[in-house]
């Protein structure tokens, strides 16, 4: 059960913030749900699975060669983003560039982590940690399961991930693992939103990790790949 949180007006018409636990959108869900692809990991490795969370535009199968790069032997669970933005596939809505709705970032947040859980059982991914990696569009949707979800993932690699509320639950983080990749130059996330979400998670007691590349924009750089690594490999 999970308790999503959304705005709405009173007959006043003043804006209030209310929550509603999400129960009949979710019930007759399965693996289907989100389209996907599985890629086995290495039944005698120890190292942990992923979940691939694409930028947008993306697809479920934009990221595999990267991790299997950052992390070979990782079992990879990669879905696809179920919102069009005008035929490019987003995991969650926005009102304009930069400008998301949190409504529909909680919604599908927990969307996900109801997907997850499933994926999970089907694909036998409860003996290893699951971490995610997302890059922009799906690191924010990470965030979504990191901070409105924690118990579905065992911590994150963010790739260009943009600060999005305060307005969390009284989540504790405590023994999850956050890796955060930024660009000075990002012309998208502004230039502080890396401190602000390093400075969140680690109130919420998470381990954190952050790095911000100077000349660096929204593209990934080799850097990134090499922290990731290291990252991983040391889970």
């Amino acid at each position: 059960m999970h308790w999503v949180g959304f705005r709405t007006r009173d007959e006043r018409g003043y804006e209030r913030f209310a929550e509603f636990v999400l129960l009949a959108s979710m019930s007759g869900m399965d693996i289907h749900h989100f389209p996907h692809q599985f890629v086995s990991g290495d039944p005698k490795g120890s190292v942990p699975n992923l979940l691939l969370l694409h930028g947008m535009g993306g697809s479920e199968h934009d990221l595999i060669q990267l991790a299997q790069e950052l992390s070979p032997g990782s079992a990879l669970l990669s879905p696809r983003g179920q919102i069009s933005e005008r035929g490019a596939a987003r995991f969650f809505k926005r009102f304009a560039e930069g400008v998301l709705d949190i409504d529909d970032w909680r919604f599908r947040s927990a969307e996900l982590a109801e997907w997850l859980q499933l994926a999970k059982d089907a694909y036998d991914l409860k003996g290893l940690p699951l971490y995610a990696l997302g890059y922009s569009n799906g690191a924010n949707i990470a965030l979504g399961l990191l901070l409105l979800q924690p118990e579905v993932i065992s911590g994150a690699v963010l790739l260009r991930p943009m600060w999005i509320t305060d307005e969390v639950p009284g989540t504790t983080l405590t023994g999850q693992r956050v890796l955060l990749l930024s660009g000075a130059e990002d012309p998208i996330i502004d230039a502080d939103d890396a401190a602000k979400l390093e400075a969140q998670f680690k109130a919420l007691g998470a381990s954190v990790s952050m790095h911000q590349h100077e000349r660096v924009g929204h593209q990934l750089v080799r850097r990134d790949l090499e922290l990731a690594k290291e990252w991983l490999a040391s889970s």
